[in-house]
């Protein structure tokens, strides 16, 4: 199964890539060592003697420029190097953080201390106030709660978006200080 999915991401590489008997155009600037125009046929006829591929590289150029390579190595080369810049790429979740109108001092401490771990750790952080019933005309509690979360948070965070409703709740979103 895993060989499946690494060939279809060496597909998805260099899918536009033309090579061999499948480039059209009659004279190419063929790469390498040094630069020459030449006829299609030549380049190919010199990369077949050295049982490698002739590549069109830049298709748009005038005469196309094409190197002699192997084309399944490049392949192949290409796949380890966007599987290494996967490796490399840091996933930065959205963790939520629920708090009501009637909360208690303790309980926004403790709901501080979780959202200070969450940015220690490189995520944004959404901070929400739910209203229910008619807490929903109170919106300035909610503010309110919002304000000692954000005052008991200090440096840890910093405010990418600012309070707004949505529905029945108020939110904000933290993103890590950098």
């Amino acid at each position: 199964m895993s060989h499946v999915l690494i060939i279809l991401e060496v597909l998805y590489i260099n899918k536009n890539l033309e090579l061999n008997e499948n480039i059209r155009s009659k004279e190419i600037r063929l790469t390498g060592e040094e630069s020459k125009i030449m006829k299609t046929e030549d380049a190919l006829r010199m990369a077949r003697e050295q049982n490698l591929d002739l590549v069109m590289i830049s298709p748009t150029a005038v005469p196309p420029v094409c190197r002699i390579m192997d084309y399944s190595k490049y392949l192949y080369e290409q796949s380890k190097k966007q599987k290494e810049a996967k490796k490399n790429q840091k996933v930065v979740e959205l963790k939520e953080i629920r708090l009501s109108p009637t909360i208690e001092e303790h309980d926004i401490d403790i709901k501080c201390n979780n959202a200070k771990k969450f940015l220690s750790s490189g995520n944004k952080v959404k901070v929400s106030v739910r209203f229910r019933g008619r807490q929903n005309n109170a919106a300035a509690v909610g503010n309110k709660v919002l304000d000692v979360f954000i005052a008991k948070l200090g440096d840890a965070g910093v405010i990418e978006k600012s309070p707004q409703f949505e529905g029945r709740n108020m939110f904000l979103i933290l993103s890590p200080k950098k």
